[in-house]
Formats: C-alpha cells, structure tokens, sequence
C-alpha cells in the first residue's frame, strides 16, 4: 500500500469519525429542547443554557474537524505528487505531533472531570449541577471519540513506519 492511499484511508476514516461530534451535539440541542418545552423542576430548567452550549461546542468542534479533514485530503494529492518523500516525513512527523497532543488531552481531560465531579459533590444548587453534569457529559463524549481517534492515528503512524522498513529493504536488493 502505497503513502498516499494510507494518507487518503486515514484522513477519510477521521470525517467519518468526526461526524459523531456533530451526532452527539444534534443530541444534546435536542436534549435542550426538551428540557426547555418539559422541564419542571429547578435542575431540569437549569440544564437549558448547559445542554445547548455543549451542543454549540460539540457542532463547532466537529465542524472544524470534518473540514479540516476534508480539505487536508483534497491536499494530500497534490503534496505527494509534488514530492513523495517529504510528503511521507511529513505525514510521519503529523502523527507523532497528533498523538502527543491526544496524551496531553488524556491528561488534561481527567482532572477537569475529577474537578466537575467535585463540584456536583459540593455544591448543591441546580445551575451549578446542571453545568458539571453537562460538562461530564461533554468530556465523555470527546474521551470516547478521541480515545477511538487516537487508536487510529497510532496504527497509521505504525503503518507508515513498516512502509519505511518496506522501502528501505526493497532498495537494498
């Protein structure tokens, strides 16, 4: 398999991945909808502004990613035609910087939960809930998506390694 068709496979299987940031946010302003039209309580009214806001975040998230993902694999053929091997250590540099910044994310993405977990703990007032509560939802949301993001970039970057190894042996013969 050649660089650019792993590239290609990578960055087209990351929209797919993206597109579930744009799901998960249609949910939530559903989900803020509904506590809008049916809440009766305190703390479900007081999940309106929460669930909508991380429903805006979700959408612009995804959004940016998707297009960002759609217009790199427009790109990606026109970089490897213009010169294959700096194309290829590119693409190698790319993954090792993406995936030390998702074990930045891994890091920074737990405490912010164990601190909104605090909060729900300590504070008793439902708007203060509803904002911990809905940025637990929010941080799930992007663990799970990125946790899956991260695997993929760790087998791409894997598989551009052994197309190195590939190339090296089959120059020496």
């Amino acid at each position: 398999m050649d660089v650019l068709k792993l590239a290609i496979e990578w960055a087209k299987a990351e929209v797919l991945s993206t597109r579930f940031f744009i799901f998960f946010a249609i949910g939530f302003f559903i989900a803020s909808v509904g506590f809008w039209q049916l809440g009766k309580t305190d703390l479900a009214k007081a999940y309106i502004i929460p669930t909508l806001v991380v429903g805006v975040l979700l959408l612009i998230i995804g959004s940016g990613i998707n297009y960002a993902n759609n217009k790199r694999i427009k790109q990606f053929e026109k970089d490897f035609n213009s010169d294959e091997i700096t194309f290829y250590q590119s693409e190698i540099q790319r993954s090792e910087s993406t995936i030390k910044q998702f074990v930045a994310v891994f890091k920074i993405v737990p405490i912010v939960i164990i601190i909104a977990a605090l909060i729900i703990l300590y504070v008793k007032t439902p708007t203060w809930r509803a904002i911990c509560i809905t940025t637990l939802s929010m941080l799930m949301v992007i663990l799970f998506i990125d946790g899956i993001a991260l695997s993929r970039i760790e087998n791409y970057h894997k598989a551009l390694k052994l197309l190195d190894l590939n190339n090296r042996t089959t120059n020496k013969m």
